[in-house]
């Protein structure tokens, strides 16, 4: 017998849009979008300096008058808040090399190859212009590429796009963001507290030992990882990002019970339900409440606590933290006159290695082991969808701005680069949208 879910008004015209919204991955891409021009627009009106102010109240922890803590919002956001972001960054790595597109040799070599081009040739065209000069050490900024909002543009152009050239995206995009987790952690470092770190490393091992242990309580791991290895690593100096990327890849990756044991539990558990009494009433039985209760848990023990707290926590990091770091980040006062901005390569080195290290980084890269024959594009994925993926993944936002602020301390250079940042990523969003879209049509009329 079958039986037919009603829905009411709210669900239908509210609930059920809204989690439709808050589950596209691509919509979080919008709201970031949206956020970060709001914070150009505010500090650029005549709320400016009220809007910029709030960034630099300081929120501070301590015992006795004795400040522990003393930092401002944006500081806060930028070790803090971003942290749940590299967590979760920190995840969806894991479960790429556990059972993803980066397991194995096969699946990892072209993905790593072009993730790896994507970032030196960028990395080598900001030092074409800046080396040993005081503004080198912004040459991680054009390394990454912003995969939201890149994934945002492939989305505006619906099934010009085949699904291979989105998939391809996100697995060198991830290789991507790995390698700029790597470079903060290796040369974005203040002086090292090596006491902190040594009880950060320290309570990293106990976690790790804790998933091999069996361990799958998600609680345990949030309390240890926060207060034994994500503080630890702030005060060491040490990105507390870095931290956070550590601490998920300790997440247990491994389900309690396989397919074949959770279909036969919830067999029986189904089979209870239905010879349990029952109520007149809209509630269930205490019987029937346990039985529920039984299902869910099964239901938890065949999910990996890993999966479990990428899918909880994706809309958080997508709609919560994302849209307030850009708020905090992106707020750039755009009275600098083109003197300034071009009195220094900062500008000049992030617009060509956004725009032409990443061209030749992955379209050079691909393009040179596809001739080569030591790899294949993926199917359905021609050269021309390359060369416009190529183009569009020179849209550099969260990880450009947020090395930006790692990278300089004077404030005339952090707004360079982020007008260069601004500029690149909308030349890039345009003209790869164009490209592809024209692709796309071109697809269409050989097919027709």
């Amino acid at each position: 017998m079958e039986y037919q879910v009603k829905t009411t008004p709210v669900e239908k015209w509210v609930i059920n849009p809204l989690s439709a919204f808050i589950s596209n991955s691509i919509m979080g891409g919008i709201v970031l979008l949206i956020a970060a021009v709001i914070a150009i627009i505010l500090a650029n009106s005549p709320w400016s300096e009220w809007f910029l102010g709030f960034w630099k109240n300081k929120i501070s922890i301590g015992i006795n008058s004795e400040l522990f803590l003393n930092y401002d919002l944006q500081h806060w956001v930028n070790d803090g808040l971003i942290s749940i972001f590299f967590f979760v960054l920190g995840l969806e790595l894991k479960r790429e090399i556990v059972g993803g597109q980066l397991s194995g040799f096969k699946n990892a070599f072209l993905p790593v190859a072009v993730g790896i081009g994507g970032m030196v040739f960028p990395a080598l065209i900001f030092l074409f212009f800046n080396g040993g000069q005081d503004t080198e050490a912004g040459w991680g900024i054009p390394m990454a590429t912003d995969i939201a909002f890149a994934l945002g543009v492939l989305h505006l152009l619906g099934k010009k796009v085949p699904t291979s050239v989105k998939i391809f995206l996100t697995a060198f995009g991830i290789v991507d963001d790995l390698g700029a987790i790597l470079i903060i952690a290796l040369f974005y470092t203040s002086d090292i507290s090596f006491v902190s770190l040594g009880v950060g490393l320290g309570f990293l091992v106990v976690l790790m030992l804790a998933n091999k242990a069996g361990v799958r309580n998600t609680l345990f791991y949030a309390i240890v990882g926060i207060l034994c290895v994500w503080l630890p690593f702030l005060i060491s100096g040490v990105h507390a990002t870095i931290a956070a990327v550590l601490v998920a890849f300790t997440i247990p990756a491994n389900t309690k019970f396989n397919e074949l044991q959770f279909l036969s539990k919830n067999k029986k558990y189904a089979n209870k339900f239905d010879q349990a009494t029952v109520t007149d009433s809209s509630t269930v039985t205490k019987e029937q409440l346990h039985i529920l209760k039984d299902m869910k848990t099964s239901a938890k023990h065949a999910m990996t606590p890993l999966q479990r707290l990428e899918h909880s926590m994706h809309p958080i990091v997508s709609f919560i933290v994302m849209p307030i770091f850009a708020l905090a980040n992106a707020g750039v006062v755009l009275t600098m006159d083109m003197d300034t901005l071009v009195s220094n390569n900062i500008f000049v080195g992030i617009i060509s290695g956004l725009l032409i290290g990443k061209l030749i980084g992955i379209f050079g890269v691909t393009a040179l082991l596809v001739k080569l024959k030591i790899s294949n594009l993926p199917r359905g994925m021609t050269m021309s969808h390359l060369f416009g993926l190529s183009i569009i993944s020179g849209i550099g936002f969260t990880m450009s701005i947020f090395i930006t602020s790692l990278a300089y301390t004077n404030a005339e250079n952090i707004v360079q680069a982020k007008i260069g940042i601004f500029v690149a990523s909308i030349i890039a969003g345009v003209i790869g949208f164009m490209v592809l879209s024209r692709n796309g049509s071109k697809a269409k009329k050989e097919t027709a």
